[in-house]
C-alpha cells in the first residue's frame, strides 16, 4: 500500500462529509473547546479561593483573574523548545539512537580510545 493510498484511507471519513457537516462539526468542536477551557478556569478559581486564602492569607480571585493565571502558567511551564511534542520527539530521538546503535554496533557510540603517548 503506497503512502498516498494509506493517507486517503485514513482521511476517507472526513473527505466523505459535505461542507455543511464539516462546518457544523467545526462549530461543535469549537463550542466544546470553549466549554472545556471555561471548566478548567472555574476549577482553578474554585481551588484558589478554597485553599490559597486559608493557607497563605492571599485574596480571592474572580473568573477573569483565574483565566489570566491559567494563561500565565501555560506560558511559563509549557515546553516551547519542542513545538508542543516534547515526549513524542524524545521517544523518536531515542528510537533513532537505538536503531543507529544496533546497525553500527556498540563501538560506534563510544569515543575512540586515546593512543598512548610515546
Amino acid at each position: 500500500m503506497s503512502k498516498f493510498t494509506q493517507g486517503r484511507h485514513e482521511n476517507a471519513w472526513w473527505e466523505d462529509r459535505s461542507l455543511p457537516e464539516k462546518i457544523f462539526m467545526g462549530i461543535g468542536f469549537g463550542i466544546l473547546g470553549i466549554g472545556l477551557i471555561t471548566l478548567f478556569i472555574f476549577v482553578l478559581m474554585s481551588l484558589w479561593n478554597w485553599l490559597i486564602p486559608e493557607i497563605f492569607g492571599l485574596g480571592r480571585i474572580n473568573f477573569w483573574k483565574a483565566g489570566g493565571l491559567m494563561l500565565l502558567s501555560c506560558i511559563l511551564f509549557k515546553n516551547f523548545g519542542s513545538n508542543g511534542s516534547g515526549r513524542r520527539s524524545d521517544r523518536k530521538r531515542r528510537r533513532h539512537l537505538r536503531r543507529y546503535m544496533e546497525e553500527c554496533g556498540p563501538a560506534a557510540g563510544e569515543e575512540p580510545a586515546e593512543s598512548p603517548q610515546v
